[in-house]
């Protein structure tokens, strides 16, 4: 007699088969933009190639970054759940998330776009799109943004590790998706986008629709869960963190100079600032603890250089150096002072993913709102006299803020009635890399 299981595992083989086989069979949509007369410029198509991949790295690393401060009985699922944003929203973007996000405005209010535009990667080939990707072919560009979808929940994990039910995340990861970054995606980046044109919102490589969204999901995460039973552990690896933390600046300078989707001056200038806020950052964090008497410590080093990544990344465009290093100095100590703060300590944040992302993010955005020439060469900023955009920022800045922490604290509560979010008591004390995995870090373990 025929297992039930193979049966099963028989039936959703031919269910996926049938389903990749009918994108030929969708009509396209009406409006997609195709340019047949432009010309692919090669040397944007190697650079990014290139960027894609580096991107495509920082989830890794980021995984060596968290997987590193965690407790030596939850590292390999911490680590997990960011690698297995790779598959999960690599399937996602090719189905829908990408037409969600790139598609087609719906209803002229630049907040979704139309799933059926690119559905199953429907025109979007070997060509260039006229307006998004009008030099490399337009499934360049697609696989680029996938890797900012792919890193942006993987990002949320720090903030409930340890005590998180593994199917459980995976079900919220295709929610928080598809309904929170997909929409912000759009209104931000989209040509007919509500905060590009209407709030003429500046965010380069992902200040709000990267850092932003992940850092208040997170702390909408972190409240949902509740506190883990034993809240102070030893990070289990620090040599992990510090590879994380190589991987992450390298495959950054993909995410911003990227952002330029050609190899220009503009990247040129993302990368610089990319690399100085870092640096700068770094060295804030540390002498910062050192004046307020805490050690210097690796992880602390870490830290600060993440964090100056975060908050360059929607100027980096828009900045000089010198600014570039103001912006990677003030988001270190904002952020190290949120880290400390003891009325956010409440909340246990495993890893202060709100306190590095979220916060971090929105330095970086009120940043590049006062110091911002935009891509026109239009000096736009605050100090320029830009208080008309600036005060636009602020309020695109918390019509965000509301969205991504209200949409995820919804989007937890309906994942938690389908699949219980946390863990049992026992699991959680005997680990969630035995208990949702049946591996460990060590044999002894």
């Amino acid at each position: 007699m025929i297992e039930k299981r193979w049966i099963i595992s028989f039936t959703l083989i031919v269910a996926v088969a049938l389903f990749a086989l009918s994108w030929e069979f969708v009509a396209p949509a009406a409006e997609a933009v195709v340019d047949t007369s432009a010309n692919v410029v090669s040397s944007d198509v190697a650079w990014m190639l290139t960027a894609a991949c580096l991107v495509l790295l920082m989830t890794p690393g980021l995984s060596f970054f968290y997987g590193g401060m965690v407790g030596a009985k939850s590292v390999i699922s911490t680590m997990l759940q960011s690698v297995i944003c790779l598959g999960v929203i690599s399937i996602l973007w090719v189905v829908v998330g990408f037409s969600l996000a790139f598609g087609d405005d719906v209803g002229g209010m630049g907040i979704i776009g139309d799933p059926s535009t690119f559905f199953m990667f429907k025109n979007v080939g070997a060509m260039p799109h006229g307006v998004m990707a009008p030099t490399i072919p337009f499934i360049l560009f697609a696989m680029f943004q996938l890797k900012f979808a792919i890193i942006t929940p993987a990002l949320i994990t720090g903030s409930f590790a340890e005590r998180v039910r593994f199917i459980a995340y995976l079900l919220f990861v295709c929610f928080f998706s598809l309904l929170i970054y997909a929409p912000l995606c759009h209104a931000v980046w989209h040509p007919d986008g509500i905060l590009y044109n209407d709030f003429h919102l500046l965010d380069f490589a992902g200040g709000t629709v990267v850092h932003m969204s992940a850092g208040f999901a997170a702390l909408a995460g972190a409240f949902v869960l509740g506190k883990r039973q034993k809240k102070e552990h030893v990070a289990a690896n620090i040599p992990f963190v510090l590879l994380g933390t190589g991987l992450l600046w390298f495959g950054w300078f993909g995410f911003n100079a990227g952002s330029a989707v050609a190899a220009n001056g503009t990247a040129a200038m993302a990368f610089a600032t990319t690399n100085t806020a870092s640096a700068i950052a770094m060295l804030t964090w540390i002498f910062f603890d050192r004046i307020n008497g805490r050690k210097v410590s690796a992880l602390g080093a870490c830290i600060g250089a993440v964090v100056g990544l975060v908050a360059i990344t929607p100027a980096c465009a828009f900045v000089t150096i010198p600014q570039a290093i103001f912006i990677g100095f003030i988001a270190a100590i904002i952020s190290n002072l949120m880290v400390n703060w003891k009325a956010l300590k409440k909340v246990d944040d495993t890893l202060d993913v709100f306190a590095c992302h979220g916060v971090g993010g929105m330095v970086g955005m009120i940043c590049t709102a006062v110091f911002a020439v935009n891509g026109a060469g239009e000096k736009v900023g605050l100090i320029y006299g830009g208080t008309h955009d600036f005060m636009l920022a602020i309020a695109a800045l918390a019509i965000v803020a509301v969205f991504a922490f209200v949409g995820s604290f919804i989007l937890y509560k309906l994942t938690d009635m389908i699949i219980p979010l946390r863990v049992t008591e026992e699991s959680e004390q005997i680990g969630l890399d035995i208990s949702q995995h049946g591996e460990s870090l060590t044999p002894e373990a």
